[in-house]
C-alpha cells in the first residue's frame, strides 16, 4: 500500500529552546521522542478507551534517517501513518518537514508489537484496528 492508501495524521510543532543541543539546532534525541509521541498521538485519536484498556504497543525496532536540521523557532509538521499491519506487528513511517520550505528534516520506520493489557503477550491486530488506520 502506499501512503496515498494510509490515513495520515498531522502535528504542528515549534522548535523551542529544550528542544535544542549544543550546536543549537534539534537534538536527535528530541526527534525520537517526537516519533514516539506522534505515533501515540495517533492511535490514541483513533481508538476507543476499550481499546486502549485492551491493547497497547510495544516498540520492536526502530530505524531513524536525519536529512535536514531544525533550528530555534522552526515550525515543523510531523507526519505518521500505518505502512503495514500483519500478525502481531506493524510498521509506521514518522517523517518530519520543515513546515515553511516542506524541506524533510527526518524520516523514521518503527516496527511494534500489539500487546494484550492482559496476558501481556502479543496480540494479533484485529481487522477493527486495522482499519481504524486504513484510508478508506
Amino acid at each position: 500500500m502506499s501512503k496515498i492508501d494510509m490515513q495520515v495524521f498531522e502535528k504542528l510543532h515549534i522548535v523551542k529552546e529544550e528542544d535544542l543541543d549544543h550546536l543549537h539546532h534539534v537534538n536527535n534525541v528530541r526527534y525520537v521522542q517526537w516519533v514516539q509521541d506522534v505515533a501515540e498521538e495517533h492511535w490514541i485519536s483513533k481508538t476507543t478507551e476499550s481499546i486502549r484498556d485492551t491493547y497497547f504497543w510495544v516498540l520492536l525496532k526502530h530505524h531513524i534517517e536525519y536529512k535536514n536540521e531544525a533550528v530555534l523557532g522552526d515550525v515543523i509538521k510531523l507526519v505518521t501513518y500505518v505502512k503495514k499491519s500483519e500478525g502481531v506487528t506493524s510498521v509506521r513511517m514518522v517523517e518530519i518537514y520543515n513546515k515553511h520550505t516542506n524541506k524533510l528534516l527526518t524520516i523514521s520506520e518503527t516496527t511494534w508489537c500489539l500487546i494484550n493489557a492482559k496476558t501481556k503477550r502479543p496480540a494479533r491486530i484485529t481487522p477493527e484496528i486495522v482499519d481504524l488506520f486504513a484510508d478508506n
